[in-house]
């Protein structure tokens, strides 16, 4: 059997068909690499030798680092498709249209590898040079799907591609040695594709919408740029899922009350920050490694530059801050610089030069995640101020790191930060209220340290990715324990009547 090579998220190359070691020599998933010819060109691989796990069947105890997530989960290793169409987790954070959700992606792919699951990743294939499959890390594959032209395309233009998305994944798991178990969807589009799976191949799905079009709508009213039958799909969607997934208490709410959601349906499963990636650094360190003042009161603002995003609002109340307030104040902003976004930062360049503090913002553009703790921890205040925001991530790392929030009362934002506590909720786009809440910090830096000891207390409580996946794998065997006993209903004998 001819040996194909399969790509690894670093760029070096394994050969393939790549199967890793289990414990005490059980054999482990086999990795199937296409030709890079494209998906469509698969080999079946229900004639290849290749060993291989069946959904579902016992393996020898894992590693303890590798525990299962869940009870329901405890030595069955399952295989999960997560559908991404537009955001992939090899994506740069903070480029155009990367944020949140690739984070979420990558995330909660990397803790249910880590649990033994087996985990393939379906996005868009947005450069001509992509691979088909890429072995990103054991037990995760990133499938990019050629869908649309190999270049990048805003995600509000993408709904003409997914028919094509849809129909190439179809093939694709066609030509997998055994079934998925279940598939995530993440976005309205990646939901049509796995409801086009669930019709025919009878996968069960679960999505997380990340965002609502009616709520997205109502907060940018001409300025949102998707077509109106976002909102139908997504209605369909929520009837059509084995379970909606909502990231706070307002998403579930907005569900229930702008689409008449059945409760019943819905779920609540947080975005989180991994441990291992960000913690407390001595602000004196990481202050010297990024060059900054150790003496000025920072403030930081870190996320996509786009204006729903409001970071104009963030520039307003910094300027407030020293203008009304007499604080010396410099505000860091870390995200975008690129596309869209690049001209966003021109705009928000433009107005802290006309509001007089150009020299007190520091744009730093897109920054690897690896430095990110030392952008949080080198500032006094994490501020952040959407118009609106589904969940929003930035907040909850910025506890992590042990910083205050100043953060609009807006979405997950308010179950996030605890007013008071954890930091504070404004209005949003009310750089007035900003400031005031700024200044207080400023002038109590008691109160700001008591603040972001708590909140990174709350941020390893309730908001590590590992545990929102163990939500999540809740989830998940809910809804494949609802299947199998609907399938064992459907194959009993009706009962004789006397």
């Amino acid at each position: 059997m001819e040996r194909d090579e399969v790509q690894t998220a670093g760029g070096a190359a394994l050969e393939a068909p790549w199967v890793s070691a289990a414990p005490d020599g059980a054999q482990a998933y086999a990795h199937e690499a296409p030709p890079q010819a494209g998906l469509e060109d698969l080999p079946d691989t229900s004639t290849d030798a290749v060993p291989h796990v069946t959904p579902g069947t016992a393996l020898q105890p894992l590693p303890r680092h590798r525990s299962p997530l869940h009870p329901c989960f405890a030595g069955i290793r399952r295989r999960i498709a997560i559908i991404s169409d537009h955001a992939s987790p090899l994506d740069v954070l903070g480029s155009r249209d990367c944020g949140g959700q690739n984070v979420y992606v990558a995330q909660l792919a990397r803790e249910l590898g880590r649990a033994g699951h087996l985990v393939d990743v379906f996005t868009r294939r947005d450069a001509p040079d992509q691979r088909p499959v890429v072995q990103w890390t054991e037990n995760i594959r990133v499938v990019h799907v050629p869908a649309g032209p190999p270049h990048h395309v805003p995600k509000e233009e993408l709904l003409p591609c997914i028919d094509e998305f849809a129909r190439h994944v179809t093939r694709f798991v066609r030509r997998q040695r055994g079934d998925y178990d279940i598939v995530h969807a993440n976005f309205f589009m990646s939901g049509m594709v796995a409801q086009h799976l669930k019709a025919t191949l009878g996968l069960p799905f679960v999505i997380t919408f990340h965002a609502l079009g009616r709520v997205r709508r109502r907060a940018q009213g001409s300025a949102d740029t998707f077509p109106v039958a976002r909102m139908r799909i997504e209605a369909t969607l929520m009837r059509a899922a084995d379970r909606v997934i909502a990231e706070c208490p307002q998403d579930r709410l907005d569900m229930e009350r702008l689409y008449g959601a059945p409760l019943s349906r819905i779920a609540i499963a947080p975005c989180g920050f991994a441990p291992d990636e960000l913690w407390p650094v001595p602000m004196r360190e990481a202050r010297a490694r990024l060059g900054l003042d150790p003496s000025r009161f920072v403030v930081l603002q870190l996320g996509r530059m786009v204006p729903r995003k409001g970071v104009d609002t963030v520039i307003q109340g910094v300027a407030m801050l020293r203008h009304r307030h007499g604080v010396d104040a410099q505000l860091l902003v870390v995200g975008g610089g690129d596309g869209d976004d690049g001209l966003e930062l021109a705009r928000l360049r433009s107005l802290a030069t006309d509001l007089g503090v150009g020299a007190h913002v520091r744009f730093d553009g897109q920054q690897p995640r690896h430095l990110l703790r030392d952008y949080y921890s080198a500032a006094d205040v994490f501020a952040s101020t959407p118009w609106y925001e589904p969940f929003g991530i930035t907040p909850v790392e910025a506890m992590a790191c042990a910083r205050p929030v100043v953060g609009s009362e807006v979405g997950g934002i308010k179950s996030t930060v605890s007013d008071g506590h954890t930091g504070f909720l404004v209005p949003s786009r009310d750089p007035a209220a900003l400031a005031e809440r700024l200044a207080r910090l400023q002038r109590q830096p008691g109160l700001a340290r008591a603040m972001g000891d708590a909140g990174r207390r709350r941020a390893c409580e309730h908001y590590t990715w590992r545990h929102v996946a163990g939500q999540l794998s809740a989830i998940y065997a809910e809804v494949l324990e609802a299947k199998h006993h609907a399938a064992q209903a459907a194959v009993q004998p009706e009962p004789r009547i006397p």
